[in-house]
């Protein structure tokens, strides 16, 4: 055996023993449960998932660890959404698109959606704040919440962290947030991206009525494309039942029984606006 060799495997020896006598020192002091050790095997087989809430801190490190190190933080809101949608339409939405994004992309995990988001003034209200069942925030602090945020995923290793919004208030804050880390985090490994490309429903209006689908606003705020991506993720939150038992199953003209149609629509669109969004974020990233 040369020299060179024995020296290597000597060097190797010595860092496997370190490891595990670190594993062996933490496990015999008082065991904290707050403080377990870092490199604690998983005892379970990780869920299939990429929402970072739905995951234990074994199965993100170990994400992490196998290259998932994009996330991508959602901004929705809770606001008036006319007669019969859900005032968290922009979060039902999310828990759609953000997954498709994530899937699609590759490597990614998805941050809790962030609801609140500005809505309007507080005093004397304005926008959505004159109406109940709204919640806003300050635009300065939605912008604190959204740069803290990204800097817990800075400190964790992420990246890449990637901005969408599915709702228009919250473009303005997260563009800000983005520019000013980039430039606070320049030279170092991790980038920020606000992606508008994400909210383009002119886009989509225009992509459904290549499909045939023709609305005529009826001056509510809702359309087509809104209800049938919700009715993807939970029926209840468009009121299925209420409206087909009042007779109003509809939308700006266009009818929304039978309901699995709605929901196929509602997934071809979905996957448009992931597809949209990750060409975006794709080109984004390689500048």
């Amino acid at each position: 055996m040369s020299p060179v060799y024995q020296h290597k495997m000597n060097t190797m020896h010595l860092r496997v023993t370190a490891s595990l006598l670190a594993v062996s020192l933490w496990g015999q002091s008082k065991l904290d449960p707050m403080r377990p050790h870092p490199n604690m095997p998983r005892p379970i087989a990780a869920r299939d998932s990429v929402w970072l809430e739905e995951l234990t801190w074994l199965e993100v490190r170990d994400a992490m660890r196998a290259g998932k190190k994009t996330i991508l933080v959602p901004t929705g809101g809770v606001e008036q959404n006319g007669p019969y949608l859900a005032a968290g339409k922009h979060n039902y939405i999310l828990r759609a698109t953000a997954e498709a994004i994530a899937r699609k992309l590759g490597n990614t995990l998805v941050a809790p959606v962030v609801p609140f988001v500005p809505e309007g003034d507080l005093n004397p209200p304005s926008g959505h704040m004159l109406y109940p069942s709204t919640i806003t925030v300050r635009e300065e602090t939605f912008e604190r919440l959204l740069a803290d945020i990204a800097e817990s995923f800075k400190t964790h290793g992420f990246e890449h962290i990637l901005l969408i919004g599915d709702s228009g208030g919250n473009t303005k804050g997260m563009a800000s947030v983005a520019a000013r880390l980039s430039r606070q985090w320049a030279g170092a490994n991790v980038t920020i991206h606000h992606i508008p490309e994400y909210y383009d429903y002119p886009g989509v209006k225009t992509w459904l009525e290549k499909q045939g689908f023709i609305q005529k606003d009826e001056g509510i705020h809702d359309d087509f494309a809104i209800t049938s991506q919700m009715m993807t993720v939970d029926p209840t939150t468009v009121r299925m039942k209420e409206r087909m038992a009042a007779g109003k199953f509809s939308i700006n003209g266009i009818a929304l029984a039978p309901p699995e149609k709605t929901i196929a629509m509602g997934k071809k669109i979905i996957g448009y606006r992931a597809e949209v969004t990750v060409a975006a974020i794709r080109k984004a990233l390689a500048k």
